[in-house]
């Protein structure tokens, strides 16, 4: 049975709005998410490069998901005592799971096991980017870093590095999965009062 009290802290931070937009996301991929989007291909005059839709489409769930760590008390929170931040560590991972379960159940569906992965890795990488950005520029600017990396892959696709078109087992991928992540948590969690208190030791 969930904790009352982490039910209120989800309905105070978003939940239902965050599941309902990266639902949306989702639904938008497998109705749509074949559709390639036409960019100018570097180094070729007038020639262009067709990118899958979905391979996109990731990163707004993963700037979506910032929204659950902002909020009216956002500032007040993070000087919370140990349970305000043991709520707000389950509700985050908890929302994130529901998030990645939900998108690859419907990728899987709509394409296949594999997509669904890449899809889910594509979340996670982008997530961390977003998480770093917000705690560099501010709680409302989840987005610059992880649209900078899109627009990076959009214009050189296809390249070794490209997690949106690398296979689901590429463990080079998977790697920047788990590095972008610990280093989107780590500046999540170092917190003003967090970062005087490491300091001062």
């Amino acid at each position: 049975m969930l904790d009352s009290g982490l039910i209120r802290y989800a309905r105070v931070h978003r939940a239902l709005a965050i599941l309902a937009a990266t639902t949306a996301v989702v639904a938008l991929s497998a109705l749509f998410g074949g559709t390639p989007i036409a960019v100018p291909s570097i180094g070729s005059e007038g020639v262009t490069t067709g990118i899958p839709f979905r391979r996109e489409l990731p990163l707004l769930s993963g700037v979506f998901l910032t929204a659950a760590l902002d909020g009216a008390m956002s500032k007040h929170e993070e000087m919370g005592a140990t349970a305000m931040h043991r709520y707000r560590l389950a509700y985050c991972f908890g929302l994130t799971l529901a998030v990645c379960a939900l998108s690859f159940s419907v990728e899987a569906l709509a394409v296949g096991v594999g997509a669904g992965a890449v899809f889910v890795r594509s979340i996670v990488i982008w997530f961390g980017l977003a998480l770093l950005s917000a705690r560099l520029l501010g709680p409302q600017l989840g987005w610059p870093l992880p649209l900078a990396s899109a627009l990076l892959l959009i214009w050189y696709p296809q390249t070794w590095w490209d997690w949106t078109s690398n296979s689901a087992t590429d463990l080079f991928s998977w790697t920047v999965a788990a590095a972008a992540l610990a280093v989107g948590v780590a500046a999540s969690a170092a917190t003003p009062w967090r970062t005087r208190g490491w300091l001062r030791r």
